[in-house]
């Protein structure tokens, strides 16, 4: 972790507003094997900006969710690329438990941290952890990255792929910044 406390904690229970107590008591309720946090850190966290979280999550749940174009399995190798690139502890820790649950293995998990010319990849997935390699230092895919990416992806996936390495860059510094501590059970690097 970049900070051993954080600099902005969780919204405690006894401060939570009439919007928030309907979805943070059904978050309390949703404690899994994902995590045995009551509401993970991060959403206690976002919680003392009330109003921008709000929107947050409208845009969240898009890359997270059923819309985004992308399968689970892609989705959670940009995540988990961009968050090692951000050196986002927490936001590794909670996407190694996601992408297991959508079918990465250790293996791979470990190959993200080496990047897109580790050996074992398939052509695709080397093209997506090189694509949030690229976005990450140049804010920009390359042609041969994009072209890559378009033999199998139509113009919505190819922006979804974009849009998940941009949210979680974002998340990453997010997290970073405001010193959101793992969750219960949740393992860091």
């Amino acid at each position: 972790m970049k900070l051993a406390k954080p600099r902005i904690p969780p919204l405690p229970e006894n401060q939570w507003n009439d919007e928030q107590k309907p979805l943070y008591a059904a978050a309390k309720k949703g404690a899994t094997e994902i995590s045995n946090a009551v509401v993970f850190n991060v959403m206690g966290t976002l919680g003392n900006h009330w109003e921008a979280a709000k929107k947050f999550n409208v845009w969240a749940f898009h890359v997270m969710g059923s819309s985004s174009t992308l399968s689970p399995r892609e989705r959670e190798i940009l995540i988990l690329r961009i968050g090692w690139l951000c050196q986002a502890e927490y936001e590794w820790g909670q996407h190694v438990v996601f992408g297991r649950a959508v079918g990465l293995t250790d293996e791979e998990i470990a190959r993200i941290k080496q990047g897109a010319d580790a050996p074992g990849w398939s052509e695709h997935d080397a093209l997506l952890i090189r694509a949030a390699d690229e976005l990450h230092k140049d804010a920009f895919i390359s042609d041969a990255t994009w072209n890559g990416l378009a033999k199998r992806y139509n113009t919505h996936q190819l922006m979804d792929v974009v849009f998940t390495v941009g949210q979680y860059n974002m998340v990453s510094m997010a997290l970073n910044s405001f010193g959101v501590q793992l969750d219960e059970g949740v393992k860091g690097f």
